[in-house]
């Protein structure tokens, strides 16, 4: 059976079954329904399954499924890049947490965005050069296919369930305070739709989605923004004056805060999020959907202006929202200034689109964020499901041996379990805020992930030994600090003490990965060690000249 009569067959039901799913979103009584917010919100929805309907006619192999085919051009992939970075912790987590601490947000988005350069200027050529589907087609380059494969994968897919939690969370949170459903119920539908989009139509329905998304995002955002910005005359002393006046930060508003009260979180949260940009697996392996190095180096440049500039839409949005938002008592639970926000501290974003726009921004708004966070899951849930059918399934258990139609259906496989974990770390993180969420996952993704990674394209003496102690140490000692931390041992788990006294750990994870790669990698004086640093050469000259990669 071809790949394409596996997708198509099971097109017709869709667009039914995904009615299905989303019937409870109609049916919702625990609040007045909010007509135009819901009709606006049901049109993207219907709009991006259609996208996933059409996605799914074009997608005939594993290259399709997995890669677009390579055919995506470097500005449509920067779009597609933006729309999977502008996740849920982007507008809805950032916009709170300025909102609630000020300039300490702000230095929390220089960092996410201090990782693109790194990208551009490193890894942008090489990946595309010497990947085909997967960052692990990099690592495993001249390495031990097998062991490096089943490291890197597993690495992958912890990176890829941190991340998840992130976007679950604002999702829930953003339908239960549009329709009024339960948390839980919400977290159901979502994980649903993610399911479907990935499923059905692969990276094209994926990246299509991506890209539609990132346009409206902007175009939402800016909307916000300048309709905000402009209750203060496009002046921005006024803006910081008079939200100074009324946040209970006063003057410390725009002087960094807390977060630099601690140098050693402070440095380990950047250098998290700085690398770990660089080691997300679902931003790599947008690299593999552009037809060559030349169009993946566009796809950096284009993507950093698109995101650059949403950061700073956000910084205003949360800002205003301090005046706008934080003085309206009818944004507040009980309608008391200063009790907690309806839809919880992640929906401030939201809120701020309805002071300023009414029911029919808010509406497109929440249904721009939600097709941002589909957008982003899909994403996720593809690169894990890769992760999964490609590199364990395909490339480990059986050894290349399979055919194009058995991975598809491990992989779809692999993709519905992923939704039901997705869901339910959903639910045991419920109440946090989703950009400290989303920069946990970062950690680890830069201690598990980039290390390794840079290290196999740049280091002749990488032997497959010093990458599994590195690789491995780097993401146990960093999963471990996590959840040893306040914001899990505590917070989650309820103990009253935290073991480990940072909420970073890429200060303390990155080293060791770094350095037990170097210290196994140089000890080891094996036949195969001395192989494998015999094949840097060939590896070189293929990065740098692209001989011999994957075509589109």
């Amino acid at each position: 059976m071809s790949i394409k009569s596996v997708i198509t067959d099971s097109v017709k039901p869709l667009l039914g079954f995904s009615l299905l799913l989303l019937s409870p979103l109609a049916l919702a009584a625990d609040k007045p329904l909010n007509v135009p917010a819901i009709s606006m919100f049901f049109i993207f929805v219907v709009m991006t399954l259609l996208i996933t309907v059409w996605a799914a006619r074009r997608t005939r192999t594993t290259s399709d499924f997995y890669t677009a085919g390579g055919g995506i051009t470097g500005f449509q992939n920067g779009l597609a890049i933006a729309g999977d970075y502008m996740s849920a912790a982007t507008l809805l987590g950032f916009t709170a947490m300025i909102y609630m601490s000020g300039i300490d947000a702000y230095i929390y988005m220089v960092a996410f965005f201090a990782g693109w350069p790194i990208i551009l200027f490193l890894m942008a050529e090489r990946l595309r050069n010497l990947g085909k589907f997967t960052f692990v087609d990099i690592t495993s380059y001249r390495l031990n296919q097998r062991k490096i494969r089943t490291m890197a994968a597993i690495s992958s897919l912890i990176v890829v369930c941190f991340y998840l939690v992130a976007q679950m969370v604002g999702a829930g949170q953003l339908i239960r305070l549009l329709f009024g459903l339960e948390y839980t119920l919400a977290l159901f539908i979502v994980g649903g739709l993610m399911i479907i989009y990935v499923t059905f139509g692969g990276m094209v329905a994926t990246t299509w989605v991506q890209i539609i998304k990132a346009c409206l995002l902007l175009f939402g955002g800016t909307c916000v923004m300048l309709l905000a910005f402009s209750q203060f005359d496009f002046s921005y002393d006024k803006l910081i004056s008079e939200a100074s006046a009324v946040h209970s930060l006063g003057t410390r508003l725009v002087h960094p805060g807390s977060l630099l009260a601690d140098p050693v979180t402070a440095i380990s949260m950047g250098l998290g999020l700085m690398f770990g940009t660089a080691g997300l697996p679902h931003i790599l392996m947008r690299f593999f959907t552009v037809s060559n190095a030349k169009e993946a180096r566009k796809s950096v440049l284009y993507a950093s202006v698109f995101i650059a500039y949403f950061f700073n839409v956000i910084a205003i949005m949360g800002v205003a929202a301090i005046v706008i938002v934080g003085q309206n008592s009818s944004f507040f639970e009980g309608g008391e200034l200063g009790a907690a926000l309806l839809g919880g501290s992640n929906m401030v974003a939201m809120h701020l689109a309805q002071a300023v726009g009414g029911n029919m921004l808010l509406g497109f708004l929440s249904a721009v964020a939600f097709a941002t966070i589909l957008a982003v899951v899909a994403g996720l849930a593809l690169a894990g499901a890769t992760a999964i059918a490609h590199d364990l399934y395909a490339e480990v258990y059986k050894r290349g041996d399979v055919t194009e139609a058995q991975e598809l259906r491990v992989t779809k496989i692999a993709t519905a379990c992923l939704g039901v974990v997705a869901i339910l770390l959903g639910m045991a993180f419920e109440h946090m805020n989703v950009a400290f969420m989303a920069a946990l996952a970062f950690g680890v993704a830069a201690s598990a992930n980039f290390p390794v990674l840079i290290l196999s394209m740049y280091w002749r003496n990488l032997t497959t030994r010093g990458a599994m102690a590195g690789g491995y140490g780097g993401l146990l000692s960093s999963v471990t600090m996590v959840v040893l931390s306040k914001s899990v041992w505590v917070d989650v788990f309820g103990f009253a003490e935290a073991i480990f006294p940072y909420t970073q750990p890429a200060l303390f994870s990155m080293p060791v990965a770094f350095g037990l790669a170097y210290v196994v990698s140089m000890r080891d004086q094996s036949a195969a060690a001395e192989r494998e640093r015999a094949a840097f050469a060939d590896q070189y000259v293929r990065g740098q000249t692209g001989y011999g990669a994957a075509t589109a």
